[in-house]
C-alpha cells in the first residue's frame, strides 16, 4: 500500500504539525523549547516556578480547555522557553491529562523533557520515564524532594542512575531552588546534542511479547504508519496496551494496517490468556516495574528499612484525616481562613474606599455635568471601583487557599469527603472539581468543570459538572462580602463560612437528584494518592496568590468594565422627555421661590451650608434630583427590563434595582456589585456624598437583611455564568447541557430565594 504523505500522518494526534526535521532546520526558537513533565505530586509546579519566577503566563492547550502554563527561564545567553505539561502517571490515553501531555510531545517536539520524579518515590515514577525513553524524547531526569528521601531514610547514586538509564540525572529540590543551575546546564548541553542520532532506547517484554512487537514495528514500518512522527515501536507498544486513541485514529487513517494489528493484538492476548492468565498491556506494565527494580538494585537506591517508623505525613493524617476530628477540624481551619481575610483586609478595603471616593470627587470636581461625567464616575468609578474594592479580601483568600494547596492539605478534604461524595452519587475526585470551583472560597467554575476529565465514569462527570458552578467562586464573592459587611457585619466570617457549607450541602444534594434520576448509574471506586506534607515556600505563596489575584483584577479592568459600560448606557438612556423635564425645572423654581436670595446664594456657593433655611432648601433640592435621577433610571432601558421583571420577582423581594444587577449577573457574577454601584450612583440623594455601596444599602428602606439573605440565596445558585455555560457545553459535548444549567439553576435558585423570603416575612409578622 502507498504510504501516506507526511502531512496526513501528522494528523493522527490532532493538529497538523510539519514532519520531523534534521539539525540544519531547527528554527532557532524551536529550538529553546523544552517541557517539564511528572507524576502528580511530584514537585512539578514547584519546579516550574522556580525556573521561571515571574517569567510565565497561564492559558489553554490549543483545542482543550486544560491549562497550559508557559514561562522563560535564562541561562548564560538563552532564554529557554518551558512547558509545563499536565501531570500524568503514563503516556496511555486513560485521562485528558495524559492525552494532553502525550500529544504534545508527539506534535510539538519539544527538544528536551525535563522528568520530575519524586525521589521518595523513585520506583512509581520511573514508569513513566520508561515512556518518555521508548517514545525515543530526549530527556533529562530531575531528581526532586531528595531532602524528603533523606528524612525517609533513603539515600540515591544519581550517577549510577544514569550511567544505566543512559540519561542525565540531577538531583534537584525544588522548593529551596537547589539544583536548578546544575538542571539548566544539563538542559543546554542536551539542546545542543538534539540532533545528534541516539540509539534506540527499549525494554524486553518476554519472548511473545517482543517477538509480536517485532512483527508489528516492521509492518508499521513498511507501511509508512506514523513513523515519522513517532517511533514504530512505541506505536506497537500502544496497540498492545489497547490505547483507544490510537487504535481509533489507526482505523481512520488506515483500516486496512489498522485491522491486522488489531488482529494480531487478539491473537497474542488469545495465547497469554491460555498460557499465563494475563493480558499483554499487564504483563508490560509488570516487566516495565521489573525493569526499574533491577535498576534500583544495582546500588542506585538504599533504605534504611525501620518498619516501624511513622513518617511525619503519616503522624499528621492520624490527627487531620480522622473520622471523628478531621472533619471539625476541616470546619475550623475553613473558618480560620475566612477570619484572617477578613481582619487583615479592612485596612487596605478601607484604603481602596477611599481612593475610588478621591477619584469620584476629583472627575466631580474637573468634568463638567453631562453624559461623560456621569460615565466616568457612575459607569467606571462607582462601577468598577466597586469591584477592585475587594480585591484585599480576595488576595487574602487566595494567599490562604495557596497555603492549603501547596501543603498537601486539600487533597486530604478530598479524602475525607469521598465517603460522603459516593453517598449522593458523585465520585471521590469530584471533591476536587468542587474545590477548585470555590468550594473553599475563591475558585472559579471554569477550572472546575475542565477538572471533571479526571471522572471516568459519563454519568458522575456530568453529575458534577453541573453542580460545581454552585460553589462560591471568586465573582460570588465581592457580592456575599458586600451584602454580609452592609447586613450582618458583626458575624461576617461565621455567615460566609455558613454560606460555604450551604453551597456543599445544596450541590450534594441536587447531584443526588440528578443521579436518581436523568444520570442514573452504577458509582465507580475511588483511589486517591495523597502527597506528603510539605511546607509552602514564600516564592510559591507568592506566585500562586499573585496569579490568581492579577486574573482577577485583569477580569475587572477588562470584561466587567466593559459590561458596567454596556449597563450604565442601558440606565441612563434614552433620558427623559422634554416635557418631564421641565416638570422638574419647574419644580427647583417654585421651591427656589419659597427663599430670600441670600439663603438660595448661599446654597449654591457655600461647601458647608448651616442654618435651618439653608439646609432645609438644600434637601429639597437634593429630593428633587433624586425623584428625576429615579424617574430617568427607571425610565431608561435597564429600568424597564428590571420594573418588567418586578412582576415575578417581588416573590422573592427583589426591585427593579436588584433585577439589572442580576440581569448583568448572567454575563458575570461580579457585575452584580458594580451595577448596583451604578444604579444607586446615578440616584443618589447627594453626589459629594462618600458613602460606600454596603452603607448605602444598609441605610436604604428598600433594603433588609432579610432581602440581603434571599438575594444571597439567588445569587449563590442561579445560572453560572456565560463562560461556565460554554465550558459546560464543551466538557458534556452538547448545548442541552449548557441551556439545562442556565435554566435549571435559575428556577431553582428563584424557588429558594422566594421559600427564604416568604417564610422569613411570615415569621417577622408573626413575631
Amino acid at each position: 500500500m502507498k504510504a501516506l504523505a507526511v502531512e496526513d500522518r501528522a494528523q493522527f494526534f490532532g493538529k497538523v504539525v510539519p514532519a520531523a526535521r534534521g539539525p540544519a532546520s531547527i528554527n532557532k526558537k524551536q529550538d529553546m523549547r523544552i517541557a517539564l513533565a511528572g507524576n502528580p505530586n511530584s514537585g512539578k509546579t514547584t519546579l516550574f516556578n522556580t525556573l521561571t519566577g515571574a517569567r510565565q503566563h497561564v492559558g489553554n492547550y490549543p483545542g482543550v480547555t486544560v491549562e497550559k502554563k508557559e514561562g522563560w527561564s535564562r541561562h548564560g545567553e538563552r532564554d529557554i522557553k518551558i512547558i509545563d505539561l499536565p501531570g500524568a502517571y503514563s503516556l496511555t490515553a486513560y485521562s485528558q491529562e495524559e492525552i494532553v501531555a502525550r500529544d504534545y510531545l508527539v506534535n510539538e517536539k519539544p527538544r528536551v523533557v525535563i522528568n520530575v520524579t519524586d525521589a521518595s518515590n523513585l520506583e512509581r515514577n520511573l514508569y513513566l520515564t520508561c515512556q518518555f525513553l521508548e517514545m525515543g524524547i530526549p530527556t533529562i531526569i530531575a531528581l526532586n524532594m531528595m531532602d524528603v528521601a533523606r528524612q525517609r531514610g533513603i539515600t540515591i547514586d544519581a550517577d549510577k542512575l544514569s550511567q544505566l538509564i543512559g540519561v542525565p540525572v540531577v538531583p534537584v529540590i525544588a522548593r529551596s531552588g537547589k539544583g536548578k543551575d546544575a538542571l539548566m546546564a544539563a538542559v543546554a548541553e542536551a539542546i545542543d546534542r538534539a540532533g545528534e542520532v541516539r540509539e534506540t532506547w527499549r525494554i524486553s517484554y518476554g519472548e511473545h511479547i517482543d517477538s509480536m512487537l517485532a512483527g508489528m514495528t516492521e509492518k508499521i514500518e513498511q507501511n509508512g504508519f506514523l513513523n515519522e512522527t513517532c517511533p514504530a515501536r512505541w506505536l506497537a507498544l500502544k496497540y498492545l496496551e489497547n490505547d483507544a486513541q490510537v487504535m481509533e485514529k489507526g482505523r481512520r487513517i488506515n483500516p486496512r494496517l489498522a485491522e491486522e494489528l488489531e488482529r494480531s493484538v487478539r491473537e497474542l492476548t488469545g495465547h497469554l490468556q491460555q498460557t499465563v492468565g494475563s493480558y499483554p498491556e499487564g504483563i508490560i506494565a509488570d516487566q516495565r516495574y521489573g525493569y526499574i527494580k533491577s535498576l534500583l538494585r544495582q546500588g542506585v537506591m538504599n533504605r534504611q528499612h525501620d518498619t516501624e517508623r511513622l513518617y511525619l505525613s503519616d503522624k499528621i493524617d492520624q490527627v487531620l484525616t480522622n473520622r471523628l476530628i478531621g472533619p471539625l477540624l476541616m470546619f475550623a481551619i475553613l473558618f480560620g481562613l475566612y477570619q484572617f481575610s477578613f481582619t487583615f483586609s479592612e485596612i487596605p478595603v478601607s484604603w481602596l474606599e477611599s481612593l475610588f471616593s478621591w477619584l469620584g470627587g476629583m472627575a466631580d470636581t474637573l468634568l463638567a455635568d453631562g453624559l461623560l461625567k456621569s460615565l466616568v464616575i457612575s459607569g467606571i468609578i462607582d462601577g468598577v471601583g466597586g469591584v477592585i474594592g475587594f480585591v484585599p479580601i480576595i488576595m487574602f483568600m487566595f494567599l490562604g487557599i495557596a497555603v492549603l494547596e501547596d501543603s498537601g492539605y486539600l487533597a486530604r478534604v478530598a479524602f475525607m469527603m469521598d465517603k460522603v461524595f459516593s453517598t449522593f452519587g458523585l465520585h471521590g475526585n469530584s471533591v476536587m472539581s468542587y474545590i477548585i470551583s470555590g468550594g473553599i472560597a475563591g475558585g472559579c467554575a471554569v477550572p472546575g468543570v475542565m477538572a471533571t476529565r479526571t471522572l471516568r465514569s459519563p454519568r458522575e462527570r456530568l453529575a458534577t459538572i453541573l453542580t460545581a458552578p454552585f460553589m462560591n467562586c471568586g465573582a460570588k464573592l465581592p457580592v456575599l462580602i458586600l451584602l454580609t459587611s452592609a447586613f450582618f457585619a458583626a458575624n461576617q466570617a461565621q455567615f460566609l463560612l455558613g454560606f460555604t457549607l450551604l453551597a456543599w450541602v445544596v450541590a450534594l444534594l441536587v447531584a443526588k437528584l440528578l443521579r436518581s434520576t436523568i444520570l442514573r448509574g452504577a458509582s465507580t471506586p475511588f483511589v486517591m494518592e495523597l502527597p506528603p506534607y510539605r511546607l509552602p515556600t514564600l516564592r510559591g505563596l507568592f506566585i500562586h496568590t499573585w496569579e490568581r489575584t492579577w486574573q482577577y483584577i485583569r477580569k475587572a479592568g477588562t470584561v466587567i468594565l466593559a459590561i458596567s459600560i454596556l449597563l450604565w448606557a442601558m440606565m441612563t438612556f434614552p433620558g427623559l422627555s422634554a416635557t418631564e423635564k421641565e416638570k422638574f425645572i419647574e419644580q427647583r423654581a417654585a421651591t427656589l421661590g419659597m427663599y430670600a436670595p441670600e439663603v438660595i446664594a448661599l446654597v449654591a456657593e457655600a461647601d458647608e451650608v448651616t442654618g435651618p433655611d439653608a439646609l432645609q432648601l438644600k434637601e429639597e433640592l437634593a429630593r428633587i434630583e433624586a425623584a428625576q435621577a429615579g424617574l430617568a433610571l427607571r425610565q431608561s432601558f435597564a429600568g424597564r427590563i428590571g420594573t418588567a421583571l418586578e412582576k415575578i420577582s417581588w416573590l422573592a423581594g427583589f426591585d427593579w434595582r436588584t433585577n439589572i444587577a442580576l440581569v448583568g449577573g448572567f454575563a458575570a457574577k461580579e457585575v452584580v456589585v458594580s451595577t448596583l454601584g451604578t444604579a444607586y450612583s446615578l440616584g443618589e440623594i447627594d453626589p459629594e456624598e462618600t458613602t460606600s455601596l454596603a452603607d448605602t444599602l444598609a441605610a436604604s428602606p428598600d433594603w433588609s437583611p432579610l432581602k440581603a439573605m434571599a438575594l444571597i440565596v439567588f445569587i449563590m445558585f442561579y445560572a453560572p455564568c456565560f463562560v461556565t455555560v460554554v465550558c459546560i457545553v464543551r466538557e458534556s459535548g452538547s448545548w442541552k447541557w449548557g441551556l439545562f444549567s442556565m435554566a435549571f439553576n435559575t428556577v431553582f435558585a428563584f424557588s429558594l430565594a422566594t421559600a427564604v423570603y416568604q417564610l422569613g416575612s411570615l415569621v417577622l409578622a408573626r413575631g
